[in-house]
């Protein structure tokens, strides 16, 4: 059955579908020994089984990886009967929803009993029911470039919308109506710019079109599956493409209103940059710093960094406008939203740490901080202080060169300096000279808020000052001790 919505856009050519047909051919002869294994034990016990979805795609992008996805015929008690005696590891915290998952050897495997979902209009949950064609399971995945499948053992493609076509055109459709496919289940709209995101694909504008009219629906799925929509997106290797989806379509403002809200209005008297635009590239320089794959924590915080400054934007009276204390505004404002997408204590805590701190270098000035100011930094920032320095970096957006040579000398000037300190002083793990017992024997009391004050005010004189030697540091605490008392 041909896809409805292909009738629109070019074919293309005959060699991109020869070379995705090669590539999968090469994956699939990878993984063929364990998959045509578990497929003749469905065999045998009556069954069919077929690769679909990710996998098949990934395969004819030449992606496959250690996880595979499949589908059949059998009930999951009758998947169960038949991978357990076979699996290394067997797990059922997907039953619910016919998916049975186990390991072997070093394959990560899902086994999904064909299926149909609809969500109903208040609920938010997918309601199950199972199928009896794979043609009937296909056409309920998300889009045609989900939607083929391998049939095994015999290595029959099934391709009933067109997903090859799409998948060589690099183009986003759903096997029915998009109309349809939302309605099933909303998250679809999430998930189509996060395969724009991740597989750098053009959304169809009938796909596009519904998104922006179905965007309201997104308010039924749980804050839990869109936050995880959201991570996959932003951990993509294109997730400018992604974000600028959700926010034309109208779905960041359900998911994140904080970034529409960075498309400040602007006018001929009051001239500052795009925040949005400059917020995107912030992003995408942040990530050309990772070293060791993406990372979360730093990505979300050069997400969020400026999200303050729509409601501290003043206009004064030289014509320039200022965003005040924006970064303390914003902290507040992405521990609220993080919150509420249920990101870990953890994680909020980081994120809106590093938005806190990410202004803090701009008083470096010409590089005449204290060794004081310096030690407060590195203690202030803890162990986020490499990305705080990823972040502050990548913050630098300005088109005037003279200007951002300037910013990079000084930070690579900060940096040298922590460095010297560090080897001098193990910033990281800075202490008073005294600690809570030693400051108890020398003033000769117990345990209570005296011994909090006196162990700060030491704490205060070691950042100040740098170490003390011992001599000097009992007699500094003795003086105040001293003060304290009149």
């Amino acid at each position: 059955m041909p896809n409805a919505n292909n009738d629109s856009h070019t074919p293309p050519s005959t060699n991109e579908l020869s070379q995705a047909q090669r590539r999968a051919v090469s994956e699939l002869l990878r993984v063929s020994p364990v998959a045509d294994d578990l497929a003749r034990r469905f065999q045998a016990a009556g069954f069919t089984l077929a690769l679909v979805g990710g996998s098949v795609r990934d395969a004819l992008l030449g992606r496959l990886g250690n996880d595979l996805d499949f589908t059949t015929d059998a009930r999951p008690e009758d998947v169960l009967k038949i991978v357990r005696p076979w699996a290394d590891a067997v797990w059922e915290v997907g039953i619910a929803f016919g998916t049975v998952g186990c390991r072997k050897s070093d394959f990560e495997i899902e086994v999904t009993t064909y299926r149909s979902e609809a969500y109903d209009r208040t609920s938010r949950k997918p309601e199950v029911s199972y199928g009896d064609s794979i043609e009937e399971d296909l056409v309920r995945r998300d889009f045609t470039v989900n939607a083929m499948a391998v049939a095994l053992p015999e290595k029959e493609f099934i391709d009933p919308h067109n997903g090859l076509e799409d998948l060589a055109a690099r183009v986003l459709r759903t096997p029915g109506t998009p109309e349809e496919s939302f309605s099933d289940d909303p998250l679809r709209m999430m998930r189509a710019a996060r395969f724009a995101a991740q597989l750098d694909f053009t959304v169809a504008p009938e796909v596009i079109t519904a998104m922006t009219e179905m965007s309201d629906r997104l308010e039924i799925v749980s804050a839990e599956r869109v936050r995880d929509e959201l991570n996959k997106l932003i951990l993509s290797s294109h997730p400018r493409e992604g974000l600028k989806l959700l926010v034309d379509t109208g779905l960041a403002r359900l998911v994140m209103p904080e970034l529409p809200a960075l498309r400040l209005e602007r006018d001929e008297h009051h001239r500052h940059k795009d925040v949005y635009e400059h917020t995107l590239t912030v992003l995408e320089q942040a990530m050309d710093l990772e070293e060791n794959g993406p990372d979360l924590v730093l990505r979300l915080a050069a997400l969020l960094h400026d999200i303050g400054k729509p409601r501290t934007r003043r206009f004064e009276k030289d014509g320039r406008v200022s965003f005040h204390h924006h970064e303390v505004v914003g902290a507040k404002m992405t521990k609220a939203r993080m919150t509420k997408l249920k990101y870990s204590n953890d994680l909020v805590k980081d994120v809106s740490k590093l938005v806190e701190l990410h202004l803090r270098f701009h008083g470096y000035g010409t590089g005449e901080w204290t060794d004081s100011a310096v030690r407060r930094y590195v203690r202030d920032s803890g162990p986020l202080l490499d990305r705080l320095h990823k972040l502050t970096r990548s913050d630098c957006t300005t088109r005037n060169k003279r200007k951002a040579n300037a910013l990079s000398r000084a930070y690579d000037g900060l940096e040298e300096r922590i460095a010297r300190l560090q080897e001098q002083e193990e910033l990281d793990a800075i202490r008073p000279d005294l600690d809570g017992n030693e400051i108890m024997e020398i003033l000769g009391i117990g345990p209570g808020p005296e011994i909090g004050k006196a162990y700060r005010q030491m704490l205060e004189l070691r950042l100040e000052h740098g170490p003390m030697e011992r001599e000097a540091a009992v007699a500094a605490l003795k003086e105040w001790w001293a003060t304290q008392q009149g």
